[in-house]
């Protein structure tokens, strides 16, 4: 799952690109990181009181601690993909066998694993028009590809923040009525996606996650997530509702009543070992090991035979393929009536007047 060598080594060529100073902060942990993924953990001896140069230095490669050189790796990468993105720079280059380039994603397919890489780290990976597109997208190429599994994760420290609320200022000619029914296609045509994917989705909870990235995980096969992870659907709180057949899956998934309506209508934050007790992830791991226990566990199940696995969740899916396509239809009927509704434009109104 972590970034590989290439995948570094372009990331490093590419720092040098930069127009803007990134900073001492963020200049010392890229040295840091750079250190940890080609050395290890620090070794060296403290320097000296007077040396203040130096003593930053050592002190913010101590901090990764026993972090892995492939976790070091991938987060260098990600780090570096965040600087240069906001200077429309070119991301670190993917892996040899990569699908179609994708302007908010990043997606490569390597030893049967396809990664779809939510890469709108400046954002916190919301989701944008744009990048809604991109995803019903790369699943379908995904889909049809010679991978025997999905990974989904996101680069930076989120995972996703949920949908780009800058997606209700953009009002098209024919007004809120049209911006909420083009909506609501969307949502339903990216729902869809997931409903009826073939293959086994694997969930890699890299931080936060909110919103639709949380309600869609009960569409997934697997959800690893590192223990720094939050899981958030702030719905009522936004004047919405639940979408991504969570009304249908979350009470499956989690058994407590009081467990998803504290998610649901309530907008409780869970941590990810609350999450796991609830059912909603498979397994968290701590930060420092997290992308090198997901990869070991990647690494197996890429070996199994392709078509067994296919066949076998197209029979546990199939079950209730049609009363996912019911629920999903039902819950974008709810939600554009909520987007065109006063209680949720005042909701919107008063989440960007408070980020003021």
């Amino acid at each position: 799952m972590g970034a590989t060598v290439e995948q570094f080594n372009c990331a490093k060529s590419q720092m040098g690109t930069l127009k803007k100073d990134p900073g001492n902060e963020a200049k010392l942990k890229i040295y840091a990181l750079f250190k940890q993924a080609t050395q290890g953990p620090c070794n060296t001896p403290k320097p000296g009181m007077l040396d203040f140069v130096g003593k930053a230095k050592w002190d913010a490669w101590k901090s990764l601690g026993s972090v892995s050189q492939e976790e070091a790796r991938q987060q260098y990468v990600d780090l570096i993909d965040s600087l240069l993105a906001p200077e429309g720079l070119v991301v670190a280059a993917q892996p040899t066998g990569s699908a179609a380039s994708f302007d908010t994603l990043l997606v490569s397919t390597e030893d049967n694993v396809t990664t779809i890489r939510f890469n709108r780290p400046q954002k916190k990976n919301a989701i944008n028009v744009e990048m809604y597109n991109e995803i019903i997208k790369a699943l379908e190429e995904s889909g049809k590809d010679d991978s025997v599994i999905t990974v989904i994760t996101g680069s930076g420290d989120f995972y996703c923040s949920g949908n780009d609320l800058t997606n209700f200022t953009k009002i098209p000619q024919g007004g809120m009525q049209q911006m909420a029914k083009d909506g609501g296609e969307l949502l339903r045509e990216f729902v869809k996606a997931f409903i009826d994917f073939p293959k086994p989705l694997i969930a890699v909870i890299n931080g936060p996650a909110v919103g639709v990235s949380v309600t869609l995980l009960g569409l997934f096969e697997v959800v690893y997530a590192t223990e720094r992870a939050t899981f958030h659907t702030p719905f009522s709180q936004l004047g919405q509702s639940p979408e991504a057949c969570s009304s249908y899956t979350f009470p499956k998934m989690m058994g407590n009543a009081k467990g998803f309506s504290q998610m649901l209508l309530f907008n409780k934050k869970l941590t990810a070992t609350q999450a796991c007790a609830q059912g909603l992830v498979t397994e968290v791991f701590p930060d420092s090991s997290f992308q090198t226990e997901v990869a070991t566990r990647l690494k197996a199940y890429a070996k199994l035979p392709r078509n067994s696995l296919t066949l076998s969740k197209q029979l546990i899916r199939g079950t209730e393929k049609e009363r996912l396509h019911t629920v999903n239809d039902q819950e974008v009927e709810r939600l554009v009536e909520r987007w065109l509704s006063d209680e949720c434009m005042q909701a919107i109104m008063s989440f960007f007047q408070a980020k003021l």
